[in-house]
């Protein structure tokens, strides 16, 4: 029996529906089946009456479900214990991240090793859902996460607001401003992730075009950042955005990063801990984070 399988059963019983359990998971729905089964296949007996039309906890599910409550609760008072010791000792503190913290990140890594210092700090670099599991699950001490993402038995710390700004070939007149109203690029093709990848920023984007008063005209789809900047200032002119603490990383002289013109767009990031009482390490990781940037820190 894993921990995985009775989170995943606890969060099924709670919603009596498995399409809403992997939504509140942030996993895909064929998951969270297959995990239950096999949660079933090893207790010995079915946990839920399963219909097209609805699903009900069985007597030995109803039975089952404090027991699977009471050990997700031992499992965070173990883990709250062994952290406070990692936090007295030199473990390294395991950070999920995404491309685009640019600056940010730059930010955090100096701050932790001043107040921190003997503490290592390991970056893993995995998709956003990806992250808030393994936290979850214990792989992972905390992750940055982006337009307000969480999971159960996990709390998201508001750390800062990461505004966007337009990319466009620099040869385009355009970019010749100082800034660039949303209105202005009605008439160019728009290179966004598929929106499964990183939902939030698309969604923003999209929204604020129409708020605009224009459906944005689709281009490829967009890949990795670096490739889609190449085509950008090699090819025809379109236009995406991108994070404003990451443009002193993709400097280019094809490409122009120019802020919006107004109140600009701009995505909440946090970062995702445990519910837990944190271990001193990850205590100092949280103040680091949630630090107001000195002048000049993401103009690097």
């Amino acid at each position: 029996m894993e921990i995985r399988q009775v989170r995943y059963f606890v969060v099924v019983a709670e919603e009596l529906h498995f399409g809403r359990a992997a939504a509140r998971l942030h996993i895909v729905q064929s998951a969270v089946s297959q995990q239950v089964r096999r949660l079933e296949r090893e207790v010995g007996v079915e946990l839920f009456d399963r219909s097209p039309r609805h699903v009900r906890l069985t007597a030995a599910g109803a039975r089952f479900l404090p027991e699977a409550r009471a050990l997700l609760e031992a499992e965070e008072r173990a883990r709250a214990v062994a952290a406070g010791f990692a936090g007295q000792g030199s473990r390294a503190l395991r950070l999920g991240t995404s491309t685009g913290l640019g600056a940010h990140l730059d930010r955090v890594l100096d701050r932790f090793a001043a107040i921190a210092p003997g503490v290592p700090l390991e970056l893993v670099s995995a998709p956003a859902r990806e992250r808030l599991e393994r936290v979850a699950e214990g792989d992972l001490d905390a992750a940055f996460v982006r337009g307000g993402m969480s999971a159960p038995g996990l709390r998201v710390v508001p750390v800062w607001r990461d505004p966007l700004v337009a990319v466009l070939p620099a040869r385009h007149p355009l970019a010749a401003g100082e800034d660039v109203a949303l209105a202005d690029l009605a008439v160019l093709p728009l290179r966004l992730p598929a929106r499964r990848t990183i939902p939030a920023l698309v969604d923003l984007v999209v929204t604020a075009c129409h708020e605009a008063g224009f459906e944005p005209v689709p281009g490829p789809p967009s890949q990795a950042l670096q490739d889609t900047l190449a085509e950008i200032g090699a090819g025809e002119p379109m236009w995406t955005v991108a994070y404003a603490a990451h443009t002193g990383q993709l400097r280019s002289g094809r490409v122009a990063f120019l802020p919006f013109r107004g109140p600009g767009l701009s995505l909440p990031t946090g970062l995702a801990v445990r519910s837990a009482a944190p271990s001193t390490a990850l205590a100092r990781l949280i103040e680091t984070c949630t630090a107001p940037p000195a002048p000049g820190d993401l103009a690097r």
